[in-house]
């Protein structure tokens, strides 16, 4: 059985430092420990990596669309690959959990954000794996929207390199160890 593990982002380096691209952001450590390249999938829609993580099938995969319309290209590559939804995960930024802190879980709502809800309309189902890496709550009057098209802080810059890589870690015990033993070593 094949995984699709995508990570949500903007594509475009406009985006390419900012909160909202975490998803990318893991999905390239990931692409390093498969020891692959990204390519452009075959529907125009994704970019994509075959090979192998901690002993199993998987494809990685990002949007070359925007967030609000990442649906098109994860259900694409869902089809294509053959993935039913309990053997997709996606990871995302979470502004109701803290910077530094992560959250794993299967289903649940879009709790607003613009690309899990695409997701979820274009699946037809909010039941798939999610790795929601926290990025916290703006300060002061800063809006939700500016905050997660920003760059993080350089106060935050020097911690996210180690929070990718959990996040990373994540997603390999998703995929060897099952949902319950990676929510009790990764939820806190």
């Amino acid at each position: 059985m094949t995984w699709l593990i995508v990570g949500l982002g903007n594509p475009g380096s406009t985006y390419a430092t900012t909160r909202h691209n975490v998803g990318y952001f893991v999905n390239d450590v990931l692409a390093e420990r498969v020891g692959g390249s990204w390519k452009k999938h075959k529907s125009g829609l994704a970019d994509v990596i075959e090979g192998r993580l901690a002993g199993e099938r998987v494809v990685l995969g990002r949007s070359r669309s925007y967030m609000n319309e990442s649906g098109g290209p994860v259900s694409a590559l869902a089809k294509f690959f053959e993935v039913e939804p309990d053997h997709l995960i996606v990871i995302h930024d979470e502004l109701d959990i803290d910077f530094g802190q992560l959250r794993v879980k299967f289903g649940g709502g879009d709790n607003g954000h613009n690309g899990l809800k695409s997701i979820r309309q274009s699946l037809d189902t909010g039941d798939f794996n999610r790795v929601r890496v926290g990025i916290g709550r703006p300060q002061g009057r800063q809006s939700v929207h500016e905050f997660v098209l920003k760059p993080y802080s350089s106060a935050e810059r020097k911690d996210v390199p180690t929070y990718v890589e959990e996040a990373a870690d994540a997603v390999e015990s998703l995929i060897t160890r099952g949902l319950e033993p990676t929510q009790s070593a990764f939820n806190r």
